[in-house]
């Protein structure tokens, strides 16, 4: 029998981008792709339509992940030629604290749900908040933030609600304001380079009983930041964290995407599939279905301070045994290039929405 991989469901999510005003072409500037998605102007209909009737959108929204024919594959040892020294950026708060251990596993505050619209269609991935100058980054996978597969610019309606549970928004709502993502996975849909870094503009929450908005300023703020992890040797331990929501291939529903999952384990490369170019993945057991694309891969995951280097993301996933259950899910490996990706987000100022009688409009000045 024909083994399957269940990936992260749907169509492969990632704008091509390929009008020449939205690419950033070569230098460190060669590596990155950028695109704009939204402006202050629009953030008040994308905040409505995904906070109206309860959050019923959030929580109608499907697994959205990269769609492959064959299954992935271990197809030797070793390890990734890294294009530089490790490096490593701390989270928000552990600038000048060091790691320490702890035998619980606390779910990371930064970890959330990303939601966005295709087509009509509503999709949801998993991402996290991220360490950068003003507090207001976000990483994801790059198929969760640009649509290949219908050739558009980025997906739309894109928001971030980090710590999200049962359609709940505890620390707010985050419109998204500018991606970046590497050049070879905008214009060549290469997945070896399937990670996107999103600025977000500061989080919203409506109170019903003043009738108003109110600003809750950057993401960092409320809910902390990850550090990042490059140039990193592949077995080292980390934890895996999404919203798996999609059924095993055998129709069973383990998942339901409103609850924070996790897997934890030691990598392997290289990971192949070529129907989606896929030839240096890294790997790692877990049984997460679709929905989870996105999700951090968190090395030196601190459990009580909840806070570690994102040093992957989940890219695909599924069965590799063949018995219908999904099994392993993959990420980019995180080396130079993806650090130049990560920096050209990392200074840039987002702002608020929200304006002193409560509505949403253009106050992003800094």
């Amino acid at each position: 029998m024909q083994k399957q991989l269940l990936l992260p469901l749907g169509g492969l999510a990632a704008t091509g981008l390929l009008a020449a005003a939205l690419v950033t072409p070569a230098t460190a500037a060669s590596t990155v792709s950028k695109a704009k998605l939204a402006s202050p102007a629009n953030a008040a209909d994308i905040i409505d339509f995904w906070t109206t009737d309860g959050g019923a959108n959030l929580k109608a929204a499907k697994a959205y992940g990269a769609e492959h024919k064959r299954v992935p594959k271990h197809v030797s040892t070793g390890g990734p030629a890294a294009d530089g020294k490790p490096g490593v950026v701390p989270a928000i708060g552990d600038e000048k604290t060091a790691a320490g251990k702890s035998k619980n596993v606390n779910l990371p505050k930064t970890v959330g749900r990303a939601f966005f619209v295709i087509d009509d269609e509503l999709y949801a991935c998993s991402a996290s908040a991220i360490q950068s100058q003003y507090r207001n980054m976000v990483a994801t996978a790059g198929h969760c933030v640009y649509d290949i597969d219908t050739n558009r610019q980025t997906v739309s309606k894109w928001v971030f609600v980090p710590g999200y549970y049962d359609g709940k928004a505890p620390w707010g709502v985050y419109v998204g304001k500018q991606a970046f993502t590497h050049y070879d996975f905008d214009v060549y849909e290469d997945l070896d380079r399937d990670y996107a870094f999103v600025t977000v503009y500061n989080g919203i929450r409506y109170d019903a009983k003043k009738d108003k908005f109110v600003d809750l300023g950057p993401l960092g703020a409320n809910a902390g930041g990850q550090g990042f992890a490059y140039n990193q040797k592949v077995g080292q331990p980390v934890f895996a964290f999404g919203y798996p929501a999609a059924p095993h291939d055998d129709g069973n529903y383990v998942f339901t995407g409103q609850k924070m999952k996790w897997c934890y384990g030691k990598p392997v490369y290289p990971i192949v599939e070529s129907s989606v170019k896929v030839e240096e993945q890294i790997g790692l057991k877990c049984s997460m279905t679709g929905g989870s694309s996105g999700g951090p891969w968190i090395l030196k995951y601190n459990s009580n301070r909840r806070l570690g280097y994102i040093n992957g993301v989940t890219s695909l996933g599924g069965d590799t045994d063949g018995n219908h259950r999904s099994d392993m899910i993959t990420s980019a490996y995180f080396d130079g290039e993806t650090y130049s990706v990560y920096r050209a987000g990392f200074s840039l100022w987002s702002g608020s929405l929200v304006k002193k009688d409560g509505s949403i409009g253009i106050t992003e000045t800094k």
